[in-house]
């Protein structure tokens, strides 16, 4: 079972994510083709039993990343705690192993890039890494300093994609990041948001801006993106990363007890959270989920959810009419 503990809420421009209180306790608990270009397999050399990965390009350059990426929200917030810390270096060599390529930060996620940093050099640097954070920091002025800060804390020398984290000083945040990319200092440029806030501003910047990436919640129940940003996202030619597939969590603790559909077998999961990321990267706007764990066993079932068939549209229908009637 994918990691199912109950997360905090995302924290907004004045909160803070340095409290002790959000170190959570690690030891307690596609077939839509049209559009989306082709999906080909990641070979994999590593000594896992997975050997391919379901992948899908970034329009804007075609560059294929698997599908299933790695969140660090909350669950890599350990601070100095060196047997954490070893466990989310953990997870990350399993995420690797299984052929995974994108991890995800912020300077909002508390000490998880610091996290993330220490991993990649136990690990002895990655080169499978693709490495996407952000900038969040109302100060217009202070985009480029914070970048360093973050390129430090993980350990690289540059990172492949950043983005504007919810919105905070776009305007001045998205000019540095194209001069960053112009510059050969960045390959890819994007804009987040999370749980359906701001979502006509995302749309405005999406369809007036040469973004590549914008990174929004979407999952089995919360689906308004389906409207008008995932299908923008197709004609703009916009890869889309998704946040919060298991809604922090609650979706899996809430189905637990539940019966599988007897049709799951269709879909190659084996367990909810794998039904679920499955729903998720089966559409065709969809580029790759995050879901974030600490859990070593987690996160190879996650991956796991890449290594199976892609969901045609009938049967996500039936996923969601199954799972909204639990």
């Amino acid at each position: 079972m994918a990691d199912n503990r109950r997360q905090s809420h995302a924290l907004w421009p004045g909160d803070t994510m340095m409290s002790p209180r959000y170190s959570i306790n690690r030891r307690g608990a596609l077939a839509l083709m049209v559009g989306a270009g082709a999906l080909v397999g990641f070979s994999n050399q590593s000594s896992a039993q997975v050997s391919s990965l379901l992948t899908k390009p970034i329009p804007s350059s075609g560059e294929m990343l698997p599908v299933v990426g790695l969140g660090s929200w909350i669950t890599f917030n350990v601070g100095d705690d060196g047997e954490l810390q070893d466990e989310c270096a953990s997870v990350m060599r399993a995420f690797f192993a299984a052929g995974g390529r994108l991890i995800d930060s912020s300077p909002m996620y508390g000490s998880a890039q610091q996290t993330i940093g220490y991993g990649l050099d136990k690990l002895s640097r990655p080169k499978a890494l693709f490495s996407a954070d952000k900038v969040w920091i109302s100060d217009p002025g202070a985009g480029r300093e914070q970048i360093a800060q973050s390129q430090e804390l993980w350990g690289i020398p540059k990172f492949h994609l950043l983005q504007v984290h919810n919105l905070l000083s776009w305007e001045a945040h998205l000019q540095t990041l194209f001069e960053m990319k112009a510059a050969g200092q960045l390959n890819y440029v994007g804009i987040t948001t999370s749980e359906g806030r701001r979502h006509a501003e995302i749309e405005d910047i999406m369809a007036s801006q040469p973004i590549d990436f914008v990174q929004i919640s979407y999952n089995v129940l919360d689906r308004e993106v389906e409207d008008r940003i995932l299908p923008l996202a197709l004609e703009r030619k916009i890869a889309v990363i998704v946040n919060r597939p298991f809604r922090q969590g609650d979706l899996i603790a809430d189905t637990a007890d539940q019966p599988l559909p007897d049709w799951i077998s269709e879909t190659g999961a084996k367990n909810w959270a794998q039904l679920m990321l499955t729903f998720i990267i089966s559409h065709p706007a969809v580029t790759c989920a995050i879901p974030a764990t600490s859990n070593v066993s987690h996160v190879q079932e996650n991956m796991n959810a890449a290594t199976g068939a892609f969901m045609e549209p009938a049967l996500r229908k039936r996923t969601i009419d199954y799972v909204e009637s639990l």
